[in-house]
């Protein structure tokens, strides 16, 4: 069982995770995360935060000479700006005033700011926002870097593509391929269209200018992932269901959609259904559509996995909206916090993170052993299984 743990809040100190169930020798170094861990700062839109903070990771076990031992990798990502915040996130009690302690009494519409505080009686919201932040994610991009490059031993590869933001977005029966998502790496949204992203940009512009945020979608899509993860023996065990709850669990996101999903509701099943064909050359069964995002029955078909996922315009806003103070109860505008116009670039980088710890999960299960050597002889001896059926 491949399971992680994050710990730490958006100001304090650093960002905490454990990694556990990996096998043993995976070639891994800092470079692989601190790779994607840069990723996700990137992206038009971002915030001050992105300019202060530089991500970088020290593993502080499960490592060895470059490989993975089989035990628990810990991993933590220092934050820059607690030098800032010493004192408002010191662990000891400290006699502050309102403004020295940062309190936040003034709940934010959309953020958890108001149901948390409800729900652990606090009176000031930053014992809830400090975890509640998208910050977080940066610890999970952690743990999806050392999935990725597990992943990849068995050329399984994850990629992403911001396919809409706010009012722009390119035709919904247009699929975007594969090389054209990757292409998109390095662009300021990480769009495969040029003239998208470019009104994309304007959309970020016009947001900024009026005080306010933006929404959006991207989509993750996994190649290379062989028929056989996941399970339609129970509710979760199904692949679709472990993606749906992972990506779902990222801040601001409030829908998925695997492959055609949403239109599915509204086409004929001799329109939506993919087709099956046999290709004797390459022993393999394939289909040439994939309206299914390469899921069917809870279980990976051979295509590739496709899953589109939709992000909320972000909480917090320079042009604050309607609150009430938790304290007082009189009505104020909701307390400012650094924030950014649009995170969508990032939103990506994070989605693929939990979808690459899904689909390794899964590997693991069907695959399993102790080291890479067990769960390479396992794989193969499955293909070729698939390939003499």
């Amino acid at each position: 069982m491949l399971r992680f743990l994050t710990a730490g809040e958006s100001h304090g100190p650093a960002l905490v995770t454990i990694l556990d169930g990996l096998p043993a020798g995976l070639a891994l170094t800092r470079d692989d995360i601190d790779r994607e861990l840069a990723r996700r700062q990137h992206g038009y839109g971002r915030g001050g935060r992105m300019k202060i903070e530089q991500d970088r990771v020290e593993i502080l076990s499960g490592v060895r000479h470059g490989r993975t031992l089989g035990s628990p990798i810990s991993m933590t990502i220092a934050n820059r700006d607690w030098a800032n915040w010493q004192k408002p996130m010191a662990i000891e009690p400290l006699d502050l005033d309102d403004d020295e302690a940062k309190r936040v009494t003034r709940p934010r519409p959309g953020h958890a700011d108001l149901a948390g505080a409800l729900k652990y009686a606090a009176t000031d919201a930053r014992d809830i926002l400090e975890r509640a932040s998208a910050r977080e994610t940066t610890a999970r991009v952690a743990v999806g870097a050392v999935c990725r490059k597990f992943l990849a031993a068995f050329e399984v590869a994850v990629a992403s593509h911001t396919v809409s933001l706010g009012a722009v977005a390119g035709p919904e029966e247009r699929e975007t391929g594969w090389e054209a998502i990757v292409a998109a790496e390095g662009t300021p949204l990480r769009c495969a269209d040029t003239e998208i992203e470019r009104r994309m940009i304007e959309e970020i512009d016009r947001a900024r200018k009026a005080g306010d945020s933006v929404g959006g979608s991207f989509q993750v899509v996994a190649r290379g992932v062989p028929p056989g993860l996941g399970s339609h023996r129970h509710w979760d065990l199904r692949l679709n269901a472990r993606l749906a709850a992972a990506l779902c669990s990222i801040q601001s996101v409030k829908a998925i959609s695997v492959g055609s999903g949403v239109a599915s509701a509204s086409a004929a099943g001799s329109e939506f259904h993919d087709e099956i064909f046999y290709d004797e050359a390459r022993r393999r069964f394939h289909r040439k559509t994939n309206n299914a995002g390469g899921i069917e029955g809870g279980i990976s078909n051979g295509e590739e996995i496709r899953v589109r996922v939709y992000v909320k315009p972000l909480s917090t806003l320079p042009r604050a909206l309607h609150s009430v103070d938790l304290k007082s109860k009189e009505e104020f505008q909701a307390q400012v916090e650094r924030t950014d116009v649009s995170a969508i670039a990032a939103a990506g980088v994070v989605g693929e993170a939990m979808t690459a710890l899904v689909l390794a999960e899964a590997f693991l299960e069907k695959f399993g052993g102790d080291s890479m050597q067990e769960i390479a002889r396992n794989h193969r001896g499955y293909l070729e299984q698939i390939r003499d059926y």
